[in-house]
């Protein structure tokens, strides 16, 4: 049975990561199909992960709750769903509203994969079964590219979604047949107010940030969601500060060491973020590659980070963590700099 669980868990979690690589590579060519903005087109990733970043915690308290197994099927579903919305929308309005659904149910899918393992493997196995799952998800993390480029090339960007529906039946037919349901004895209670304040806070404030390319800084909308956004943050820790089962407790960032870590990779992974969103749109409307051209150019830089990952955790355990987490993003900073100088018509090597 336990092949099966760690089937059923690393094909879940990787539709929500492949979903993330695969729809980079496919902007450009949504943008054309829908007549989309720039704005647009932003919004297509940010709204997914506002969705899944604001709502992660509250999914893993709902399965520790009602069943780890319903919830992670009910994410599936929904996230099935929503990528079939994704993928016969029309306009860019309906794509936005199946991806806002996508990164709920991304948002139930991905802890529930974790908690399933948790629950389902003992201690002398559980590592390897999540370093197998981590594993998995780093290659599809990896292929995703390659494959949505072949398929938005040769077929649709629509196939870019459409791809998810074989994959979550699968999950779904073995989850059902092989994996136990399990709940946590003590389950506390999910925090609604503090997940509410936090996708107000965050949507205010991306909302404001990407309108304001558009709309300019003073404009009333851009004013109103910045306005609106920072105090419904700002709430939100006073408010998990005192509810008995929060989302984020507060008493961790009491801790300088985990408080910089944590800022530090805010900054690194808001780069990366930024990176792959560009990435494909100078590649394919600047460079003039193809789509597969584009998703294969990714390779390198996500395969060096799967290869050098457990390199990396060696030297933290040898040097300590301050070496690396001021080196890495160093290099990481040369090497955006690097793809900032003008360049138009260059083989890529």
């Amino acid at each position: 049975m336990g092949p099966w669980i760690l089937a059923a868990a690393a094909l879940g979690s990787s539709m929500a990561f492949l979903d993330s690589t695969v729809v980079n590579v496919a902007l450009p060519a949504l943008q054309t199909s829908l007549g989309a903005t720039v704005v647009g087109v932003q919004w297509v990733v940010e709204s997914y992960g506002l969705f899944l970043g604001a709502l992660i915690l509250v999914g893993g308290a709902l399965g520790d709750l009602f069943g780890r197994r319903l919830m992670f099927l009910a994410g599936v579903g929904i996230f099935a769903t929503a990528s079939a919305g994704c993928g016969f929308a029309s306009n860019i309005q309906e794509l936005l509203i199946a991806r806002s659904v996508q990164g709920v149910g991304a948002a139930l899918m991905v802890p529930g994969s974790l908690s399933i393992i948790s629950a389902s493997f003992d201690e002398k196995t559980r590592g390897q079964a999540i370093g197998t799952w981590s594993g998995f998800t780093a290659i599809t993390t990896a292929v995703g590219p390659v494959l949505g480029g072949w398929l938005i090339e040769h077929a649709s960007w629509r196939w870019a979604f459409f791809i998810n529906l074989p994959v979550a039946a699968a999950v779904i037919a073995i989850s059902l047949w092989h994996i136990p349901e399990s709940r946590r004895v003590a389950a506390g209670r999910v925090d609604w107010l503090g997940a509410i304040l936090a996708a107000l806070g965050l949507g205010g404030i991306v909302n404001g940030f990407i309108s304001s390319v558009s709309l300019g800084w003073a404009h009333p909308v851009v004013l109103g969601t910045l306005i609106g956004g920072f105090p419904c943050l700002i709430v939100f820790f006073f408010v998990e500060a005192r509810v008995t089962s929060p989302m984020v407790p507060v008493a961790l960032f009491h801790s300088r060491s985990f408080s910089g870590a944590n800022l530090l990779t805010l900054f690194l992974c808001a780069a990366l973020g930024i990176f792959f969103f560009l990435f494909p749109l100078n590649l394919i409307q600047v460079q003039g590659y193809s789509a597969t051209a584009t998703g294969a150019a990714a390779l390198p830089l996500i395969m060096l980070m799967f290869f050098l990952s457990r390199w990396s955790g060696g030297l933290v355990a040898r040097y300590g963590a301050r070496g690396p987490l001021i080196i890495g993003p160093l290099v990481a900073a040369v090497g955006f700099l690097l793809f900032a100088l003008p360049s138009i018509g260059q083989q890529y090597r």
